[in-house]
């Protein structure tokens, strides 16, 4: 995966991606972005977030139920630029 960009649509904040973690949610708390949490695995759910654009990829297909615009940033990473309702 390459450099992405993340923007939170509610503060319009934009943080850089540069593949150093590994999920998103490590992203958002290297930014300090605060996000609710469990498992760190896709177990709970409990960190689901809306995609309001882009893709992501799973390092593991995500035990907790999702809709077709949530994520679970615990377990993936950004494929390309995306914009999270956050």
């Amino acid at each position: 995966m390459s450099t992405s960009t993340i923007t939170l649509r509610v503060s319009g904040a934009q943080l850089a991606n540069n593949d150093s973690a590994t999920s998103l949610l490590d992203v958002l708390e290297q930014h300090r972005v605060p996000v609710e949490y469990q498992c760190r695995s896709g177990y709970c759910g409990a960190c689901r977030l809306r995609l309001v654009k882009g893709r992501v990829a799973y390092r593991q297909t995500p035990l907790a139920c999702v809709q077709q615009d949530e994520i679970l940033p615990c377990c993936c990473m950004p494929v390309n630029d995306i914009e999270l309702e956050l």
